[in-house]
């Protein structure tokens, strides 16, 4: 018997990976049915960073990935407001990183797939249902692009890995509806450009409602990086969004006008938006937190169980977490319920905490109280908003999300070796 895994995205295949290690046994089966390195940049923060080192991949993060040296935020009209070191410059014990979503994910499935067989994926095999009985469960498999039966998966557990339209959730909660838009499209976008700032700074400019984002993700070794970009803009209700994909092509002329005048001594944003390689377009979604994620043998994942807006880098880093603690609970309590209902009350109130933490724009709110009390920007960042208030505010979401310095350079690993 087995652990069947929905979904080889990074929650999934980090828990895998991380099953493997312990010497569980489990299948992943996963709706597309060729994986491509889909997506832009993404940040990990250092306590999923710890989590990865710990399944053995420091070398493979360090070659794919850039450290994070710094979070600095400015005002709309391009005046620092706030900037901190990150990762190891921070004290931390591990990195932050700067790295491609997709490469991120292909490096956890080659891993995968070199420790634990080239099969151990099934492609082209999306969960459609489950009957669970005493001592197991049985999930019922489709072929995605075609409906046709897939043959059934028997197993112990079922864990749903499968996203934020997941198939798994909507059974579990069938009156939730969808994913909840309240306003506010993305385009991101990659673009090589010249190294601004530190040369591995993470920046945030203007407000919720108007913001713009970038960092690099790769140094090309001759004074330009890769630079990941995403430009946020509220919009007005009845707004056409409810298309989440990420292969969505974006247009230039729906949003680079609002940012035509932000040309900074640290970056031209006019020029990185137009000399993207190329432009998606996605809405900020989430969904509402769950009061529990766990049923029986089956529990909720990743982006299936808390869904959040991408502020403060927490998304894949929190499904990286997920995985590691759902391992620890199997190890404990052995391939049953009560290993599932170990891992929820483990993480959810504190995941559902973030959710609702990146409602009100995490970290990143410093930017609209900043803009509240100084519209016409400012000529120094004391004069409306003290050092403490600002390092209050970093230091509050850090604690919140589980990585503050000192607390998690001082705790034991999730998984005892």
């Amino acid at each position: 018997m087995t652990v069947i895994i929905a979904g080889a995205g990074i929650g999934g295949l980090t828990l895998a990976l991380s099953l493997h290690q312990q010497g569980i046994p489990f299948r992943v089966v996963e709706a597309v049915s060729a994986l491509k390195p889909m997506g832009v940049g993404i940040n990990l923060q250092p306590h999923a960073v710890r989590e990865l080192y710990e399944l053995g991949l420091e070398a493979d993060l360090e070659r794919i990935g850039l450290r994070t040296g710094e979070v600095a935020y400015f005002s709309a009209q391009g005046n620092p407001i706030w900037s901190e070191p990150r990762g190891t410059e921070a004290g931390y014990n591990w990195p932050q990183y700067s790295i491609h979503r997709g490469e991120l994910q292909f490096l956890l499935l080659r891993s995968l797939q070199a420790r634990a067989g080239m099969d151990i994926v099934q492609t082209g095999t999306a969960l459609a249902d489950w009957e669970e009985h005493p001592h197991g469960i049985r999930a019922r498999l489709i072929d995605r692009a075609t409906g046709a039966r897939r043959d059934d998966l028997d197993g112990e557990l079922l864990i749903a890995c499968d996203g934020i339209n997941s198939t798994a959730r909507a059974k579990l909660y069938p009156d939730e509806g969808g994913a909840v838009w309240r306003g506010t499209m993305m385009w991101r976008g990659i673009t090589d450009g010249p190294a601004f700032l530190s040369g591995r700074s993470m920046a945030m400019a203007g407000t919720a409602d108007r913001k713009f984002v970038c960092y690099p993700i790769e140094d090309n070794g001759d004074g330009t990086v890769r630079i990941n970009w995403v430009a946020d803009l509220a919009l007005p209700p009845g707004t056409d969004w409810n298309r989440q994909d990420w292969t969505r092509e974006g247009r230039l002329g729906d949003f680079a006008p609002h940012f035509a005048d932000w040309s900074f001594d640290w970056l031209d944003i006019p020029w990185v938006i137009a000399n993207a390689e190329g432009i998606w377009e996605y809405p900020m979604v989430d969904r509402d937190p769950l009061p529990q994620w766990s049923f029986g043998r089956v529990t909720l994942l990743g982006d299936a169980a808390h869904a959040m807006y991408p502020i403060g880098s927490n998304g894949a880093s929190q499904a990286i977490l997920d995985a590691r603690v759902l391992t620890r609970e199997v190890m404990r309590h052995g391939r049953a319920p009560e290993a599932l209902a170990a891992y929820d009350a483990a993480r959810r109130e504190d995941v559902n905490k973030i959710v609702l933490a990146n409602r009100g724009d995490g970290p990143d709110k410093v930017l609209d109280v900043v803009a509240a009390r100084a519209p016409d920007g400012f000529e120094t960042i004391g004069d409306v908003m003290s050092a403490e208030e600002l390092a209050r505010v970093a230091q509050g979401y850090k604690a919140l999300a589980g990585f503050d310095v000192e607390t998690l350079n001082a705790r034991p690993s999730l998984i005892e070796m």
